[in-house]
């Protein structure tokens, strides 16, 4: 009983801290040296009481990066995965960010990038914002549409630019 105690307590501690998943709950234990019997015992009785639940775990670090870092699927998907959650609750979760929502954040970010590139040649300015969308995750073949969109609606010479975006 002793270690479902200590056990408790880290889970409690982190738990209150910030959500976790079960996965990072389970390397804890195992830094504290919990053994893996009690650990499976403790976080079974935590997700049963539903303090441990992966798929709103997913869900809410979906909205919560997609709305506050611009973060497109891709890359939200990339971050779930480090933090130990499934594929199949990744795949749930990023999947339910709407593809219209998706499109109209990297639109925001671009036009709040573009007065920072307002100096450079259009072909420099497209490689920056392009860079800028794909560390967030979109595919260039978003990417490129929305930058060459922006710049023409801003009345940028596309002259030099291909007309073809790369190949997702």
């Amino acid at each position: 009983m002793e270690g479902e105690a200590k056990a408790r307590e880290v889970c409690l501690r982190l738990l209150a801290a910030a959500p976790r998943t079960r996965a990072q709950l389970a390397e804890a234990l195992r830094r504290e040296d919990v053994p893996d019997e009690v650990a499976e015992r403790v976080l079974g009785r935590f997700s049963d009481v539903g303090l441990i639940d992966d798929e709103a775990f997913a869900r809410a670090w979906v909205q919560s990066r997609h709305n506050g870092r611009g973060l497109a699927k891709r890359a939200l998907a990339a971050e779930l995965r480090r933090r130990g959650v499934a594929d199949e609750t990744v795949n749930g979760a990023v999947e339910a960010l709407d593809p219209a929502q998706e499109e109209r954040t990297a639109r925001a970010l671009v036009a709040r990038k573009m007065p920072s590139t307002a100096r450079l040649d259009p072909a420099k300015r497209t490689r920056r914002l392009m860079g800028m969308l794909a560390r967030k995750g979109y595919p260039p073949g978003l990417s490129y549409r929305i930058v060459r969109e922006s710049l023409a609606e801003e009345g940028t010479d596309l002259d030099g630019l291909p007309d073809d975006p790369p190949v997702d």
